[in-house]
């Protein structure tokens, strides 16, 4: 019989009755921390105003979390989630939709480029580079908290999740984690070598096409997250990664076509 991974780590690091502090949510804000500190170096070197950072971070960060949970509440669980409108802020016990969070950065980077007046491309590029980053602190979460985990299967290094169903599965929250840091330093590695010499957008096109890629392959590993997804001919992260890699295609062609200057 295979020895497999038993996986039984607690969701908290600190519980006291109704007070709680959970790895997800330090996870998740540990992202957000490494993203500034990389962006930080990006704009010295650029010698753009730290100013901006701080406020392009706040920007980031509330668009990150509210474009994550609607994707997640109107994509995945819509019917529960109007039944039980108090459950949607809960952020911290899970639920969200990376989907969601790229098409509101987006959004968000259109509204920030406008207000401060920076070229909307460049700062595409900018930001693309450390999603990747919070993304794999985002999985890394989930696979302490025991969820979004793989198909059951019988390779060696299979995880069971004890406080799911003792069933040994794919470890996913691995498979994403990792390949998204591999694609961080690449995009990194491209922007400190090429990033002088290539249009701006193209790092943008490149990151959504490569990470929704990943995403759409690492589908396949994955067990679906509610039940609706059995009756599709692929599950509901596929569908949705889809349109974002080839918006990431379209942003990498725009790119190509069209030189543009920097802020």
């Amino acid at each position: 019989m295979l020895e497999y991974i038993t996986w039984n780590v607690s969701r908290h690091i600190i519980k006291l009755g109704s007070f709680e502090i959970r790895w997800y949510g330090l996870l998740f804000g540990l992202g957000f921390v490494c993203a500034y500190l990389v962006l930080q170096r990006i704009f010295k070197r650029e010698e753009v105003k730290p100013e901006l950072l701080d406020k392009l971070t706040l920007y980031i960060a509330v668009a990150t979390v509210l474009g994550a949970r609607l994707g997640h509440v109107l994509f995945y669980e819509p019917t529960y989630y109007f039944n039980h409108p108090g459950e949607i802020l809960k952020v911290w016990e899970g639920g969200l939709a990376s989907h969601g969070a790229a098409v509101a950065i987006i959004l968000a980077a259109i509204i920030f480029s406008k207000v401060y007046k920076l070229n909307l491309w460049w700062l595409f590029d900018r930001i693309s580079i450390i999603i990747p980053l919070v993304a794999a602190f985002v999985r890394t979460g989930n696979l302490i908290n025991s969820e979004i985990f793989g198909r059951p299967t019988n390779v060696p290094w299979a995880f069971i999740f004890v406080k799911a169903d003792n069933i040994p599965r794919h470890p996913s929250q691995i498979y994403e984690a990792g390949s998204y840091l591999i694609l961080f330093a690449i995009l990194l590695t491209v922007y400190y070598k090429k990033g002088k010499t290539l249009s701006n957008g193209f790092i943008a096109g490149l990151m959504l096409t490569c990470l929704f890629t990943l995403r759409f392959f690492i589908e396949f590993f994955k067990d679906i997250q509610v039940s609706f997804e059995h009756s599709l001919p692929i599950d509901m992260g596929q569908i949705m990664s889809i349109p974002l890699i080839l918006t990431g295609i379209v942003f990498m062609v725009i790119a190509l076509r069209k030189k543009e200057s920097l802020p």
